[in-house]
């Protein structure tokens, strides 16, 4: 009977088991997956794709207005009046002589001239049926399609280099959420440390007053020490877990979706020398390659005003067919070319290159500024990396002199000669040089990715496990 209870219990878990939905069993994510991940969900990038494919399109209507424009047409009509009933039947081939009135024309009466012949002042109402197909072709424009064109393919490019900028963010704000997930994971290791020597020092302190060896107050004092401790416990277990729902978010997922993380990643520096990074961000940052190509586009929005200022030709070849019932029974066809140019319209086209030209002056100024701002920024974010690298092995060799100084003190206390507060103080500065290393590794880390950002050199290979 147990075991066919044990039996129909595994059949229940496993069947509870099965009817769990997929989000409740956590999924392993290491800093790769994480990227793809925020990658594939964030709306952001999204909204940078349909920049792209509208930029497309204007590059697709840019290059189709330099085509032939084809149009047809069809369509019906029934008049009575007096010219456009004559323009139908002549365009029919169908007007005769009685359609200017032959039948009342009488030589013999004096003032046959002044007779008004009602078929062709009062014509019968007219059906006309026709069809067209007219071909049109821009000849010469001034530079207006190419301006077009230039503005499209640049515009292209900048929604191109915003799509890449958009990815790097992304991904520095992934490694900035999950590297921060197991840094407060290190600072609750630090504080775990903390709370094991707070309980050590209070059973040693315990000890020495049932010895008689220190005072009630000593005991005391342990005791709120660790109570501190086990406080600041509590506060590390929080930091991780809004440090692991900021990395939900970016990720785009439910706050309550259980996930557990590869292992930390730590970043490398980029090769070459700080001169070559210069030079390396001016010409890969994706934002400052955005901006150079607005600046790109907004040239070409001159060429397009300008193109007012000369004339325009263009080319056209038209078929058309008329015919009093539903068929296609005369047929005609027109050629011809045209020229047309503004010789004066008050200094509007004047005043719209102008426009144009402080639109783009203004965007080649800030270009200007937006490239001094990214060195500067290449240069901070350099220094700051290689600092916080230099602070990784000063931190690593402070841990150690603090944990030496701790056992010494710890022993001086045992043994009677020092006092609990420079016990404590010590364990304070080991905690301290603890959480300062936790803080420097980070640091490395988010510097780093800052420096490969500024560069245009940031995406998921950059980071490696520790």
């Amino acid at each position: 009977m147990r075991g066919f209870a044990a039996t129909r219990l595994g059949v229940v878990l496993i069947a509870l088991g099965a009817a769990m939905p997929a989000w409740a069993q956590a999924r392993t994510l290491d800093f790769a997956q994480a990227v793809a991940l925020a990658l594939h969900r964030n709306p952001d990038l999204l909204s940078v794709q349909a920049q792209i494919a509208q930029a497309r399109a204007g590059v697709a209507q840019a290059r189709g207005a330099r085509l032939p424009r084809l149009t047809a047409g069809l369509g019906a009509v029934r008049t009575n009046d007096a010219l456009n009933a004559f323009g139908l039947k002549l365009g029919q081939r169908g007007a005769t002589f009685g359609d200017f009135g032959a039948g009342q024309f009488n030589p013999a009466n004096p003032n046959v001239l002044s007779v008004a012949p009602d078929g062709l002042n009062h014509p019968a109402p007219v059906n006309d049926f026709g069809s067209r197909l007219e071909a049109q072709l821009p000849l010469y424009t001034g530079g207006k399609l190419a301006g077009y064109m230039r503005q499209a393919n640049a515009m292209l490019r900048a929604a191109q280099a915003g799509d890449q900028a958009a990815r790097q963010q992304i991904i520095d704000h992934v490694l900035q959420a999950y590297d921060g997930v197991h840094t407060a994971r290190a600072y609750r290791k630090v504080a775990a440390q903390a709370l094991q020597a707070a309980q050590s020092q209070l059973t040693m302190v315990d000890n020495l007053y049932r010895q008689g060896v220190v005072l009630k107050s000593d005991l005391l004092a342990a005791r709120v020490n660790l109570e501190n401790v086990q406080v600041q416990q509590s506060q590390a277990a929080d930091m991780e877990q809004q440090a692991m729902d900021g990395l939900h978010v970016v990720l785009g997922l439910p706050i309550d979706e259980p996930i557990e993380l590869g292992p930390a990643v730590k970043v490398s520096m980029p090769q070459g020398t700080p001169a070559q990074w210069d030079d390396l961000a001016l010409h890969d940052n994706p934002q400052l390659r955005a901006l150079a190509e607005q600046v790109a586009a907004a040239g070409g929005q001159v060429e397009v005003a300008r193109s007012d200022l000369y004339p325009q030709v263009g080319a056209m070849a038209r078929f058309e067919t008329h015919d009093p019932h539903l068929g296609f029974g005369a047929h005609s066809y027109t050629i011809g070319a045209q020229l047309t140019w503004n010789v004066f319209d008050g200094g509007v086209t004047r005043q719209a290159i102008d426009q144009a030209a402080a639109a783009r002056d203004a965007l080649r100024l800030k270009l200007q500024s937006a490239r001094s701002q990214l060195l500067m920024q290449v240069h901070d974010a350099a220094r700051r990396a290689r600092l916080a690298a230099d602070q990784v092995a000063g931190r690593a060799l402070a841990v150690q002199q603090a944990e030496e100084a701790a056992r010494i003190v710890a022993k001086r206390y045992a043994d009677g000669v020092g006092t609990l507060l420079e016990l404590q103080g010590a364990q304070a500065m080991l905690d301290k040089a603890r959480a300062d290393l936790v803080q420097a590794r980070s640091a490395v880390t988010l510097q780093r990715a800052a420096l490969r950002v500024a560069l245009g050199r940031l995406d998921a290979g950059s980071a490696q496990a520790r």
